[in-house]
């Protein structure tokens, strides 16, 4: 008699989305398949901005995931993981429950480092979770008709950070006028990996839509932000964009980890200190090279991930994934308008955002359609 072999996935993010596609359309062989992640709609981030000045609804891009899990022959679990022990491969969930596996793959995401800001309380909106961004910015809406001007602060300039800025210029500025939009990064951070050319863009987008720039260190106090310059800037929503850091529990896990705390992988995606763990996203660090913490690269590692979580299972040999030399990037502007960059090429315009707006759409469609049969969402909340 054959015995099911229990293969978790934690965590509802990109690169899942493709397992469960996966699964879908092939089920695993002698499997006993879990998704266990935070909450049922996971939200595609490159969209976010749009959602912010009003170009999307919020089923447009939030993905209903128990269908997916349905199709997908998987036992939908919403929980927190909050501890693993790889040497007797468990995981503990938020529920108190441990569960075990006999394959793993951890695609839970980073955390927001929000620690410096802390003591802004209900001010701070962490960027992510999206789904918990989505209903704090919403209610920082609801209040902006009541503060004349409004006072915005985005924390982080990376790519969210710039776009999340340009989106709060923007939708603030449609809604109520004019309104005061501030984004704070150290120099060398600004769009840190990006070519020359779009820093200049976007620097030219900022002082167009009079946001204004303080490259500085930024510490949360109760009013607002006082800056390593000496500047204070009081605010009220102070948006953290300050990347991802490694999840406290992983610490314990007995894994071999990165330096900074990541899940240390190789371009397998496979733990080299334990075979039946996989990882992909925010969660890891490349061993083999360096690779930015990316949504590109979650959804491109996502295929691969599918194909050696089954090889692993039935003894075949593991894929790569070995990014491309050059990656697309679109950065939206708040205006229907985009950043482009391919190598050192980059462009700006409207045509730009048609094509973001294009893979944006026909991404969420692929899983949206592929789970509802067609059907529209109905239900969720943020419109």
């Amino acid at each position: 008699m054959t015995t099911s072999r229990r293969v978790i996935l934690a965590g509802g993010g990109h690169a899942h989305l493709a397992v469960l596609a996966d699964w879908a359309r092939k089920p695993l062989p002698d499997a006993e398949c879990w998704l266990v992640t935070t909450a049922q709609h996971t939200a595609y981030s490159g969209m976010l901005p749009g959602w912010m000045v009003g170009y999307y609804r919020a089923h447009e891009l939030l993905i209903d995931l128990k269908p997916l899990a349905e199709k997908a022959g998987a036992k939908l679990v919403l929980a927190d993981v909050v501890g693993l022990n790889a040497a007797a491969r468990t995981i503990t969930l938020s529920t108190g429950e441990q569960v075990r596996y006999d394959l793993l793959s951890l695609a839970t995401g980073g955390e927001t480092d929000i620690s410096c800001l802390a003591a802004l309380g209900g001010r701070l909106l962490a960027a992510k979770p999206v789904d918990a961004f989505m209903e704090h910015w919403s209610a920082l809406l609801d209040r902006a008709s009541l503060l004349t001007p409004m006072q915005v602060a985005i924390v982080g300039g990376g790519a969210a950070g710039v776009e999340l800025a340009l989106a709060a210029s923007a939708a603030l500025g449609r809604l109520y006028g004019h309104s005061q939009v501030t984004l704070v990064t150290p120099s060398e951070q600004f769009l840190e990996g990006h070519p020359a050319g779009v820093r200049r863009r976007a620097l030219a987008e900022l002082e167009r839509r009079g946001v204004v720039l303080h490259l500085a260190q930024a510490a949360g106090e109760e009013a607002g932000l006082l800056l390593s310059n000496g500047t204070f800037i009081p605010c009220d929503g102070v948006i953290a964009a300050t990347g991802s850091r490694a999840p406290q529990w992983l610490a314990r896990s007995g894994l071999e980890l990165s330096n900074d705390g990541f899940v240390a992988v190789g371009g397998d995606l496979r733990s080299p200190s334990h075979s039946a763990i996989f990882a992909a996203g925010d969660i890891i660090a490349r061993t083999d090279r360096p690779v930015a913490r990316s949504g590109v690269h979650a959804v491109k590692a996502g295929p691969i991930l599918a194909s050696n979580l089954r090889a692993a299972l039935g003894g075949g040999a593991l894929k790569q994934y070995i990014p491309r030399s050059r990656t697309l990037y679109l950065l939206a502007t708040g205006d229907q308008r985009a950043i482009l960059s391919w190598g050192p090429f980059s462009a700006t315009g409207r045509f730009v955002w048609r094509l973001k707006d294009w893979i944006d759409r026909h991404f969420v469609a692929s899983y949206t359609e592929r789970a509802n049969d067609g059907q529209q969402e109905t239900g969720i909340g943020y419109a």
